[in-house]
């Protein structure tokens, strides 16, 4: 008994003081609530390249270009370059005839996105050269821009920020619980990191597509090939000393899986490549808290005031601590902490038996439910103090439930000229289905840890163009 007694209470201190690490998130939660960075209309018209990896993607690569070329920004700043991926279709024949560049890839070893856009940066740094566009834009092929997206996100381009994330809605929000749910992840990322990280000038992190960075960010190649390769790319900037920042005015949209057979494998290749990519990032990042390698100063003059220059310093080693913390699963360590502590307290249990029950030491919520509903039979000994530790754990996750249908909820709220027009009764179920989504995250990430996962493409079907789009959207702007 003393040995269990001891491991709970260590698993408990280490789970404490992990916890208490994470308790200035609060501070970007709330503060995320009213502000978020604003951007100055731009000086200067910059020029970009957009890279889109898409396989057999014929259904939705031409309304993304389409949307592209109905940008409000000078068409001669834009080139469009897609990575035909192991396509099967004609998505190269559709790419070509809406004008864009387009390089055909064949390689069935080496398929994630990231393989992808390693193709496409070495055929434009061959045939352009990497200096021949300022930045680049990275994009899904299901995507559409907003007609404004582009000089959005020239305005924080040309305020100096060289990596920008952007304002991901969802195309498909209102289809059904599932593609909603996705479509509230999104903006709960939106709201609890993103508009504060980029307040603070910290570094958020991007999410797939939608974000644009300087071409001195590959200058040496596209070196991001896992199965999510957006966390190894942010670990990597953070290291090397850049912000994430993030606009709120550049808006894009995105097709969200409809069908949970689709939903879990992608969520399994998430949970894969989140565990692949802390192993790779940990170390650089947890070492860049201590030392910077002068990585925050770089892009500053030697003459450079010497409290700036302090400033930046603990800046970058706040930033390595801060996407430190979000690449650590810290879902799949609490799951086996709930795991072992449970298995350690019923070896305790069973050791001290009706001496805990009798001690008083029932749980609080056992002892609501035995005056509730009035238990007439209440087993006695070890087998009522396991019940009771059950029940416990029962109420916790109806309170975890709830928390999620609240954040559901102010999303909802918060957003709402943002989120296509909802039938109210339909967004109540869209609030109490939510919870399932992190559930789906937190078995995604067990199976992930035991399995071996490859990377396969999320099938895209819907079929909308942007002036369709803006027209389900035209109920919020009235």
């Amino acid at each position: 008994m003393f040995w269990a007694a001891l491991i709970v209470v260590i698993i408990s201190t280490i789970s404490s003081v992990i916890s208490a690490l994470y308790k200035y998130r609060d501070v970007l939660l709330y503060t995320g609530i009213f502000f978020t960075r604003k951007f100055k209309p731009a000086q200067h018209q910059h020029k970009y390249a957009i890279l889109i990896a898409a396989r057999n993607e014929s259904a939705v690569i031409g309304n993304l270009i389409a949307s592209i070329r109905a940008q409000d920004y000078p068409a001669e700043l834009i080139d469009i370059f897609v990575a035909a991926d192991n396509c099967t279709d004609n998505t190269a024949q559709i790419a070509r005839s809406h004008g864009a560049y387009c390089y055909e890839r064949f390689d069935s070893e080496h398929r994630t996105k990231g393989y992808a856009l390693q193709f496409l940066v070495e055929n434009i740094k061959r045939d352009f050269g990497i200096y021949a566009y300022e930045g680049y834009i990275i994009f899904d092929a299901d995507n559409l821009l907003k007609r404004d997206f582009m000089s959005r996100m020239n305005d924080a381009f040309d305020a100096g920020e060289k990596i920008v994330t952007s304002y991901r809605n969802t195309k498909n929000f209102d289809t059904n619980w599932i593609s909603a749910s996705y479509g509230i992840h999104w903006l709960r990322t939106v709201r609890n990191e993103h508009r504060a990280r980029s307040f603070f000038h910290l570094a958020t992190r991007i999410q797939g597509t939608g974000f644009l960075f300087a071409a001195e960010i590959i200058e040496n190649g596209w070196n991001y090939t896992s199965l999510t390769e957006d966390r190894a790319f942010c670990a990597d900037a953070v290291a090397n000393g850049y912000k994430i920042s993030y606009n709120n005015a550049a808006e894009f949209y995105d097709e969200q899986p409809v069908d949970m057979k689709i939903a879990m494998r992608q969520r399994i290749r998430w949970a894969k490549g989140h565990l692949q990519a802390f192993v790779e990032t940990a170390p650089q990042l947890f070492a860049h808290i201590f030392v910077t390698h002068g990585m925050a100063n770089r892009d500053e003059p030697a003459d450079a005031p010497w409290w700036k220059r302090l400033f930046n310093n603990v800046r970058l080693r706040f930033m390595s601590f801060d996407m430190l913390t979000i690449v650590y699963p810290r879902q799949l360590v609490s799951f086996f902490k709930k795991i072992v502590v449970m298995a350690m307290r019923i070896v305790m249990i069973c050791v001290t038996g009706y001496a805990f029950v009798s001690a008083g030491l029932l749980p609080g919520a056992a002892q609501w439910i035995i005056r509730t509903f009035h238990l007439t039979w209440v087993p006695s000994g070890e087998l009522q103090a396991i019940l009771m530790l059950l029940a416990a754990a029962i109420m916790w996750r109806i309170n975890s439930w709830l928390t999620n249908m609240i954040f559901a909820a102010y999303v909802f709220i918060s957003e709402y000229k943002r989120i296509v027009p909802i039938k109210w009764y339909r967004k109540l179920w869209y609030i109490f289905m939510f919870p399932v989504f992190d559930l789906i995250g937190e078995l995604s990430m067990i199976i992930a840890l035991f399995s071996h996962v490859e990377w396969k493409p999320i099938p895209h079907n819907a079929d909308v163009r942007l002036d369709e789009l803006e027209q389900k959207y035209e109920g919020n702007a009235k």
